[in-house]
């Protein structure tokens, strides 16, 4: 796998080319990817927005708790699907979009709460993160070559272990205070991940580029923006995270 994003792997893009734009109809292109992503972005939001209003008018986070636990269950198995049957990605990345919005937006109610402004901070830091790599990615300052997948692929399988020791272990009531805490080295391992999601959006950029490059069919646009939202939300997820171990010091 040359690729950290499972879903936006080379893998995946040796296979569209494969399948080839003659057999495929009309071939996929860069703004199309782009228009999808937007897309996906507003379907996440609005119901993100609802989640929100209803803790706002009830005064109360706990109201969130079944949509955001619904959300989660509900996105998990969506990505699994679209990874696996990518063509269906014209179906399952808006209703994964939908879900991940539920979640989010739960999420997001439950931190304003406990830390206002925290959710507003977080979403600045994201689009803000988002452009400067596209920048860094369109001007050549980030190159993807073989190395730099390397380096990413690394980096994400250690955060991946770290996520699964963690899971395990919160099983048996056991917490990992140096990943989740507040201190010095919980900041700088939230700083680590999220300089890592970032790097993963060039990963993203490339995917998208080089799958238009080899003709790739027309539903990849879906496949290739779900991929970015994947990222993004992983993104905004840890800049929260980051941003709520700042506020609670």
């Amino acid at each position: 796998m040359k690729s950290t994003n499972p879903v936006l792997s080379t893998k995946a893009l040796e296979q569209f080319g494969r399948i080839g734009p003659v057999s495929s109809g009309e071939p996929m292109t860069v703004e199309g990817a782009i228009n999808k992503t937007a897309l996906l972005t507003f379907l996440l939001v609005v119901p993100a927005a609802w989640v929100w209003s209803m803790v706002v008018r009830s005064g109360s986070a706990e109201i969130a708790m079944p949509w955001m636990i619904g959300g989660l269950i509900g996105g998990f198995i969506t990505a699994l699907v679209t990874i696996f049957k990518k063509e269906w990605a014209p179906i399952t990345a808006p209703i994964y979009a939908a879900l991940e919005g539920l979640a989010i937006g739960g999420i997001s109610a439950v931190l304003e709460a406990k830390y206002h402004g925290i959710v507003l901070q977080a979403v600045a830091l994201t689009f803000a993160t988002l452009i400067c790599m596209l920048v860094a990615y369109r001007t050549g300052l980030i190159k993807v070559t073989e190395k730099f997948r390397m380096m990413v692929i690394a980096a994400t399988a250690a955060i991946a272990l770290v996520y699964l020791v963690t899971m395990v272990l919160s099983l048996f009531h056991v917490t990992v205070p140096f990943v989740f805490g507040g201190g010095t080295l919980g900041i700088v391992i939230s700083l680590v991940i999220v300089a890592v999601a970032a790097l993963n959006l060039a990963l993203d950029f490339d995917f998208i580029e080089q799958a238009a490059k080899v003709g790739a069919p027309k539903y990849v646009e879906w496949y290739a923006a779900f991929g970015l939202m994947v990222t993004l939300i992983w993104l905004y997820l840890e800049l929260v995270r980051l941003l709520s171990k700042l506020r609670s010091r």
